[in-house]
């Protein structure tokens, strides 16, 4: 994972190797307070750590979650506060009737590896739930409907 050529030319700003702006723990870039970075445009190695956080959807979408909720805690002149990632696990769909993961303590505790059945719902439920938050609910309903629909006309395998 690289992050784009242009944040390697952004003048005074501190990147990493790979082209990510190197952030502190309330995800500002070391040189400018003013500027935030999340996702693959962001370097963090949380304290007690050695590797930085993984370039991950999961971490993105908890690390916007977490920028929103600090600049509205800096616009009301509140102290920030750091970013905690927390790893849920992940899940991997290999064709439509495989899929596999590994759950980070969200049901039992510990980690929990799944696959089959289960594991495609879950997937299938993640991947709802992301294009609800961006496109919202009622494109999401009439896609899902439409594709419910065509289901039986569409090839089951890509030919390209």
């Amino acid at each position: 994972m690289k992050g784009p050529d242009v944040l390697a030319n952004l003048d005074g700003l501190e990147v990493s190797r790979a082209n990510q702006l190197v952030v502190t723990e309330t995800l500002q870039t070391t040189r400018d307070p003013d500027i935030f970075a999340i996702g693959d445009c962001a370097f963090l190695v949380p304290e007690g750590h050695s590797r930085p956080l993984p370039p991950r959807a999961q971490t993105a979408h908890q690390q916007a979650s977490h920028v929103l909720r600090q600049i509205q805690r800096r616009l009301r002149g509140e102290p920030l506060r750091p970013f905690v990632y927390r790893d849920f696990g992940s899940l991997v769909s290999l064709g439509e009737y495989s899929t596999v993961g590994s759950l980070m303590g969200f049901v039992v505790g510990k980690s929990m590896m799944i696959e089959g059945w289960f594991a495609r719902l879950m997937y299938q439920s993640l991947y709802k739930m992301h294009q609800r938050a961006l496109h919202g609910s009622f494109k999401v309903f009439l896609e899902t409907l439409a594709r419910t629909l065509t289901r039986r006309t569409e090839p089951r395998v890509k030919l390209h």
